[in-house]
């Protein structure tokens, strides 16, 4: 493995596109794939819109601005990702689905290309086994959204090799990020902490302690919290948060894990947070709660 020079990234959504974002601003060649054409118009246009404001603000010149949309190609065709040296995948939390993936880029890639998951609380090691190249899988999950957030959280599994670690190390480092590192226990270390935190305050909503929104400014002037757990959870959509605690549930095998009935009966009802209009809070009324700063 030598120095990274072109990454592959599959999934244009939010978090897709922003570590496509990073590459590109920081000097790789950059496919961004999704199977949805519409998706990924969208993606450009987020794009371009974050690299502009990033030249606005002084903090990348107009030229580099250019040269990093210049290399970043967007793409539906997986075959395009032979050549990269490094994928991350950003696709839905699904275990089974993301397996899939990594079984068919295993089979595209290059022998020597690394495999990372963006996942923030599934199995590496699981993730690993669906490919002939298991020293070569890690987690790299960043945070949303990935051009801002300075943290990224590496996720050794049971097989990962350290040049393959200090590889995704350097990555990280040359996009700005700080590292830290986890074993593979489900959740790993943001969300082991972070994603109960936010269940619990479910729990203090559906148990009539206290509304929403004192529940979200208590912990916000409370615990000096850049936002409340509530409005946190509708930024990173309540469906994610479900999906996490039922991993961390089955994971551990505690029922403190159990994700809040309140939190379910909202995703049945399809109530995600912001990506949706509403979620605990109603997001399509004129006079909307403050709006929350960028956090996971």
């Amino acid at each position: 493995m030598g120095e990274t020079k072109s990454l592959g990234v599959v999934g244009s959504g939010q978090m897709g596109s922003g570590i496509a974002q990073l590459g590109a601003m920081h000097g790789l060649h950059v496919w961004l794939l999704d199977t949805d054409p519409a998706a990924l118009s969208r993606a450009s246009k987020s794009i371009s819109s974050s690299v502009q404001r990033f030249v606005s603000k002084g903090l990348l010149s107009q030229a580099a601005g250019t040269d990093a949309l210049r290399r970043l190609k967007y793409t539906s065709d997986l075959e395009e990702l032979r050549s990269a040296d490094f994928i991350v995948e950003a696709i839905a939390e699904s275990e089974d689905v993301k397996k899939k993936l990594f079984l068919e880029l295993d089979k595209i890639t290059k022998s020597s290309a690394i495999l990372a998951s963006n996942t923030s609380s599934i199995s590496i090691t699981r993730l690993a086994s669906a490919t002939s190249r298991p020293s070569q899988v890690i987690g790299m999950h960043f945070m949303n959204p990935p051009p801002i957030m300075k943290l990224v959280e590496i996720v050794r599994g049971a097989d990962t090799s350290d040049e393959t670690y200090n590889a995704t190390k350097a990555l990280a480092e040359r996009f700005g990020k700080i590292v830290v590192c986890s074993q593979d226990f489900s959740g790993f270390i943001v969300n082991r902490i972070l994603m109960p935190m936010i269940n619990e305050a479910f729990h203090t909503l559906y148990t009539g302690v206290a509304t929403k929104e004192d529940i979200d400014t208590g912990m916000k002037l409370g615990t000096n919290h850049p936002m409340g757990p509530l409005e946190l959870a509708d930024f990173i959509g309540l469906d994610v948060c479900l999906s996490i605690m039922k991993v961390l549930h089955t994971g551990l095998g505690d029922s403190k894990y159990a994700p809040c009935p309140l939190l379910v009966q909202y995703v049945d009802a399809d109530r995600l947070g912001r990506k949706r209009g509403i979620g605990v809070y109603d997001y399509r009324k004129q006079h909307e709660p403050t709006k929350p700063s960028p956090r996971l």
